[in-house]
């Protein structure tokens, strides 16, 4: 592809030596950045739609609150699934909590609704942004949605039928499958959970042990079994990993029980084998990128492929339930089953032997890529749709009403629709490098919107896309140009980001300062934090750097100081704010602020600072032994 690199509109200079100037930074907003500001993981809107990398709505209106007064306007143009949208809306009526946070860093903020303009490249993101900040009336959707599984469940409940151990009728609740496994030995075949997988305590063993000769080997000498198979989809005879359903997990009334797979369910089974596929299926090839694995992908050429039967013909019915409703709420009911669909409803899902349990333990897909382990999980769609309605519908109803305004724009960053300094305040969180490829990952919920993102704008760092650091880089650019333009003259950016690589931050800093931006003052974000009151926690915490960006000023140029002088600097300071602020991690986003804010070049990657302070924590211990 061909990707031009545009020069900044309006007269802008590529960003001088800059440093902090206090003068020119208010003082309430300085506090935002002092701190490691914590962010929750919970709550109804966060907990909506499963989407990397986010952010909480509730951390983001801190800082849209500080820097913007009611009725402003802010901008992301890297919108993700829309958090900033929904944080400018929180801003007209804040919890108690969010009110609380402000008042304890002194920000002195006007409350009041704002409102908001994204730009997202990603259909599926752009998606949920729309939806979630603009959602029906909360009552008529569950009572929609409640309606479909109702009437869907009457027509297919059957295919989750299954007898407790004691032999009477009860549901399936999850079905644990299980590659067969070629013994390197005699050749024959064994399934990994016969081979591997114990419970009572759970264990799945990194060994491989052969049900027909004996032959024990490590689990990596053993070959994934394939088979050929007719796929009616597709109408293609494929060849396909060999699997087999292993273990049942299921409830009868309040009782809930597991046993071995019985014939029953090897019937049943079949019996759904024999049902037809729904016309809605999509039948779309993957475009597969940089997330293929040979391995554990063999045989996913279709979208289709990623479904056990069972599960593809009930979402499937489910789906063409949904759109037989008006258009004013069919968006809302499509954005309920997605919001299960890849990370639930998939072959993706699996299972984990976790210590001290006697049980294997169910989690979702694993974030991030497109991994399909040899135990996946099959799940009861209605008893986990079931679950999820209640926390949709708490999330509309919380932005259900508001007066803030909200546009979800699905384009790319780099050419923005908007006058000249028309917005009043910028919070991006851009692409990590090659951290993610979103566009790869979305594509399962994308494929049934029937929705795509194009990829020639998408940036980031790819050998699938061919995207090199500079393509990334000239994209960062061409984007952070564009916001520069739409700013006003006093107008704030505030950016999120992380990364371990000092390339991808040097790259980011060429970015912002070739759109003639500079950084005022710098701090961190903590994602990892329950609760706005939880300011630090024990143990390992990771921070994503945040940088108050303005317009570039010419400014004296700063010496650079030694890396080692001032990670020791930082790791001293850090003793006195906290276990969690002495991390590793966390002292890293803090070596990357420091160099940011003094317009320098990060030196060094996370590994290898990593390794040092490995080392300085070693050597401090052995002192103190020796005292």
């Amino acid at each position: 592809m061909n990707i031009k690199s545009k020069k900044p509109r309006g007269g802008q200079m590529r960003c001088a030596k800059s440093k902090i100037n206090s003068a020119d930074v208010l003082p309430k907003i300085t506090a935002l950045y002092e701190r490691a500001l914590p962010a929750s993981r919970s709550g109804p809107l966060y907990g909506a739609f499963p989407y990397p990398t986010k952010i909480s709505p509730e951390a983001i209106a801190l800082f849209i609150a500080a820097h913007t007064r009611p009725g402003d306007t802010v901008f992301d143009g890297f919108a993700g699934s829309g958090t900033t949208g929904l944080a400018a809306l929180l801003c007209e009526n804040p919890s108690d909590e969010l009110r609380a946070e402000a008042d304890r860093l002194g920000l002195n903020v006007e409350w009041g609704a704002r409102n908001a303009v994204l730009y997202e490249i990603g259909a599926l993101g752009s998606f949920v942004g729309r939806t979630l900040s603009n959602p029906p009336e909360p009552r008529a959707f569950r009572k929609a949605a409640a309606d479909i599984l109702k009437s869907v469940e009457a027509a297919c409940g059957w295919m989750y039928g299954a007898l407790d151990p004691e032999g009477r009728q009860g549901a399936l609740r999850h079905a644990v499958w299980s590659d067969f496994l070629t013994c390197p030995d005699c050749q024959g075949e064994t399934s990994l959970w016969d081979s591997s997988v114990s419970l009572a305590p759970a264990r799945i063993r990194s060994t491989f042990s052969c049900q027909m000769c004996g032959c024990e080997a490590p689990l990596d000498e053993a070959t994934r079994s394939v088979e050929n198979s007719w796929d009616d989809v597709i109408d293609a005879s494929v060849e396909r990993r060999s699997r087999t359903i292993a273990r049942i997990y299921g409830s009868t009334g309040k009782s809930r029980w597991s046993r071995p797979a019985s014939k029953a369910d090897s019937e049943l089974i079949a019996q759904i084998e024999a049902e037809p596929i729904p016309d809605c299926v999509p039948k779309q090839l993957i475009p597969w990128g940089d997330l293929y694995r040979r391995g554990y992908h063999k045989g996913i050429t279709h979208l289709h492929q990623f479904y056990t039967r069972r599960n593809l013909i009930v979402f499937g019915r489910l789906w063409e339930a949904a759109g037989r409703y008006p258009e004013a709420i069919r968006g809302a009911l499509r954005f309920w089953l997605l919001s299960y669909n890849a990370a639930h409803a998939t072959i993706m899902t699996r299972v984990v032997a976790k210590s001290g349990q006697k049980d294997l333990v169910v989690t979702s897909a694993q974030p991030g890529v497109l991994y399909v382990s040899g135990l996946p999980v099959e799940k009861n769609l209605f008893a986990g749709l079931r679950r999820k309605l209640k926390t949709i519908s708490d999330a509309f109803g919380v932005v259900y009403g508001r007066r803030g305004r909200v546009s979800v724009h699905q384009h790319s960053s780099c050419e923005v629709d908007l006058p000249d300094g028309s917005i009043d305040y910028v919070f991006t969180d851009p692409p990590f490098g090659g951290n993610i490829p979103y566009a790869e990952i979305n594509f399962i919920n994308e494929a049934w919107l029937g929705e795509f993102t194009d990829r020639r704008d998408e940036a980031i760092v790819s050998s699938s896309q061919k995207k090199s650091i500079r393509e990334y880089q000239e994209l960062l650019t061409d984007a952070l140009s564009e916001a520069n333009r739409i700013l006003k003259p006093e107008g704030k950016a505030t950016l999120v980001f992380h990364s371990a690589s000092a390339e991808v931050w040097n790259a980011l800093r060429g970015a912002y300062s070739d759109a003639g931006l500079g950084v005022e003052c710098a701090g961190v974000l903590d994602k990892t934090q329950g609760s706005f009151k939880q300011v630090t926690t024990a143990g390992a915490v990771r921070g994503d750097p945040v940088l108050l960006l303005a317009k570039a000023r010419s400014a004296a140029a700063i010496d650079e100081d030694c890396v080692w002088t001032v990670a020791e600097r930082l790791s001293v300071s850090a003793s006195s704010l906290g276990v969690g602020e002495q991390s590793a991690q966390r002292l890293y986003s803090r070596l990357v602020s420091h160099f940011l804010t003094r317009d320098q070049d990060i030196p060094l990657d996370a590994d290898e600072f990593y390794r040092w302070h490995n080392a300085r924590e070693t050597t401090k211990a052995s002192e103190f032994v020796s005292a």
